[in-house]
This record gives C-alpha cells, structure tokens and sequence, in this order.
C-alpha cells in the first residue's frame, strides 16, 4: 500500500503535474485491481492534502451482468472513502475493433464527467507499460509509439507506470477489496492479451527477469530524446515558416529526423489527417532530395508541393493555410 501511496503523491508533486494541485482529482475505476488499488492510494492522499476523491466507473455494457459489476465496483469505491461516485453507462462504436471502439467511449465519457481543471487518475501500471512498448515495436510505429503511454498526458495522469500489477493485487488483498476479473484479459483472440500471457513471460524467461522494468526504462529514455527532439523541432519550424508555407532550403540545412517532425506537425497544421511515417519520408524527399520532382500525395485528398523553394499544401486545387491555432 505505501508503494502506491509514494508513486501517487510523487506524480502530483512533480512538476507536470504543478497545475492539477489542490484541484479535486478524479479516479478511474473499471473494478479491477488496478484501479481498485489506486482509488485507495488516492483517498489517502487527498485526505491529507485535504482535496477531495471523485470516482468514475464506465460500464460498457458489452458483457452480460456489467451492470453488477459495476455496481459492486461503485459500493467499494464509497466503502474506500471516495466523496462521490458516478456509473456511467457508455456504447461503444465507430472503427479500430471492439478494443479501440471501447477506449474511445471510456475516455470521451471520463472527460464528461470530471470537475473543470481536475485530473484522471488512471491505473495503467508497469505491465500494461511493458506491452504497450512491445505492440509499437511490433507495428513498427517509431520511438513516439515505443516511449509508451505518459505519465502526465492532461487531463490523464498514471501514477501507477512503476508500479507492478502483482502490487496492485497485494493491495486488494490487503485491503480486503474483491476486484473484478475481466474475462476479456484471458481471452486470447485479443493480441495485448497474448502479448501478456504468451509473449512476456517467454521473454522474461529467456532474458531471466527484469522484462517489464527493462522495457519500462526504455520507454522513459525514449520519451525524454522525442521530448527535446520535439522542443527543437518547434523552434525551427518558427525560423523555417513563411507566410505561405515553409522555406525548403533553410530546412533543408537541418538532420532528417527534426525536419521531419517539422513536416509532421506543419501538416498536420494545415488539417491533413493520419501521417504515417512512410508520408513524411516522402515529404521530406522535397526537401532533402530535391530534384525538381512533382508534388506528393497525402492522405485526405492533399498534396505536398514545392513552388520556388516552399513547401505549400493544396487539396483540391485550393491552398491550404495552416491554422492560427496551432503551434
């Protein structure tokens, strides 16, 4: 219980977290052990920080007797002291698979229901870190995907990242909490459940222990090298704009890797949708391989070109500006 208690009052002292202080906070509540654990830790501490402790449980309604379960979810988050819980049914649609389709609604329905200015605690640990960094090396996604999922990412806070899930069972047990036992988490048709009942322990195996908190350091370092690689990239796309588009030339003088994160948020800017990393290393053939070469084709319908050493975007045969919103 102390080890989450700690990793819970570390992520609301540190300095990401400075403009959630003495604000309400929000717990993410599924029944399980994870975010069971978490509500306790969080209780405790916004006891002494004397702010109070809201819980959210969303049912998605996509197995039969959710309904309970999210009842006795809700009877256990009030035993543990939360000021107020609410249930929130949701229905998940639209693509990506019934993954994808449910954490869009789970958090669309979290941003709903919490206080203005107030966090979400979400009880993502160590283990969910460690298959979330396996699933963008397998898809080949780049260091973003692999630097995992933040620990501050607002309005989402996951106190838990270093924290193991065999604590956050420890924590139920010790607190005589009876969590609830998603049987979607063994169902093996489901890849992230593969990557934890198959792929995980092989490796820990083979590599002797130690997987998940390797992992879990490697995405911290990676986050840290696409942080400063974004801050630089910012910069320069504020030395390389033109009132049109981008000076070609003067990005053409700076390494692949920054002018193609200039490209990629300058598009994405100017509204072009669903960058893949193949996209921008053909965007960037107009800029570090120039050679008189034709326009290129984006998704959305855009196009990329370069008229008299600017980049500009078009669709349509209409120029697109970038929005002043942005950047």
């Amino acid at each position: 219980m102390s080890e989450i208690r700690v990793a819970v009052r570390r992520l609301l002292d540190s300095e990401q977290a400075a403009p959630y202080r003495g604000k309400p906070l929000v717990v993410a509540c599924s029944g399980g052990p994870d975010s069971l654990a978490l509500a306790a830790a969080a209780v405790y501490v916004g006891r002494h920080r004397h702010v109070p402790v809201h819980a959210v449980v969303v049912d998605h309604g996509l197995q039969e007797g959710s309904e309970a379960v999210a009842a006795r979810a809700a009877d256990q988050l009030s035993g543990l002291g939360c000021s107020g819980v609410e249930t929130v049914r949701v229905t998940p649609g639209g693509g990506g698979g019934p993954e994808a389709a449910a954490r869009r609604a789970r958090y669309e329905a979290l941003r709903r229901c919490r206080p203005e200015g107030a966090p979400v605690l979400l009880g993502h640990t160590r283990d969910d870190q460690a298959e979330t960094v396996l699933l963008g090396l397998g898809r080949g996604s780049g260091p973003r995907s692999v630097a995992g999922m933040r620990p501050v990412d607002p309005p989402w806070l996951r106190p838990l990242l270093e924290v193991s899930r065999r604590t956050t069972e420890a924590v139920c047990a010790e607190l005589g909490l009876s969590p609830w036992r998603d049987p979607h988490n063994a169902d093996s048709r489901f890849t992230r459940v593969r990557l934890r009942t198959e792929v995980l322990p092989l490796m820990e195996d083979v590599l002797q222990g130690g997987v998940a908190s390797a992992l879990s350091r490697t995405a911290a370092q990676l986050r840290e090298d696409a942080d400063a690689l974004d801050t630089l990239a910012e910069e320069l796309r504020a030395r390389v704009r033109t009132p049109e588009g981008l000076d070609a030339p003067a990005l053409a003088e700076n390494p692949p890797p920054l002018r193609r994160r200039v490209l990629r948020d300058w598009l994405r800017a100017c509204g072009v949708p669903e960058l893949s990393d193949a996209h921008l290393r053909e965007a960037d053939a107009l800029v570090g391989d120039w050679r008189g070469q034709g326009g290129h084709a984006l998704p959305g319908g855009f196009e990329l070109i370069r008229v008299r050493g600017t980049l500009l975007v078009e669709c349509g045969g209409r120029r697109i500006e970038e929005r002043a919103s942005d950047g």
